[in-house]
């Protein structure tokens, strides 16, 4: 499992990653999660959708009700031209800590 901390630190580029893919529903969103984690990240309903709502807030996320065949509602969401901007800065941005940690435990790796 992975630590709370870091689970925190990583679901907004983890969510915006999938939106920017597809548009998904909360429910979607965990299962994902846990799916491409191989269940090492293990997203709570009581924890994703505050953040949804929040990310929905900043402008980073779009969401739409729509109506199932059963007659339920569902809310979908999607990345907004807002969030693409920010995926980027966040791929920037982890992507700088992964090749940092990768020189850091493969010593062999580091050429300085």
């Amino acid at each position: 499992m992975v630590s709370k901390e870091l689970i925190a630190a990583s679901t907004k580029p983890l969510v915006l990653a999938i939106l920017a893919r597809h548009e998904s529903y909360g429910y979607d969103l965990i299962q994902q999660i846990r799916e491409l984690s191989s269940d090492r990240i293990q997203w709570s309903e009581g924890m994703l959708y505050p953040f949804l709502h929040w990310m929905e807030k900043e402008g980073l996320i779009q969401s739409e009700w729509r109506e199932l065949e059963s007659g339920r509602r569902r809310k979908y969401y999607r990345i907004s031209p807002k969030g693409g901007k920010e995926l980027k800065v966040e791929r920037e941005q982890w992507l700088t800590v992964h090749e940092t940690l990768v020189k850091l435990w493969n010593p062999q790796l580091h050429l300085t």
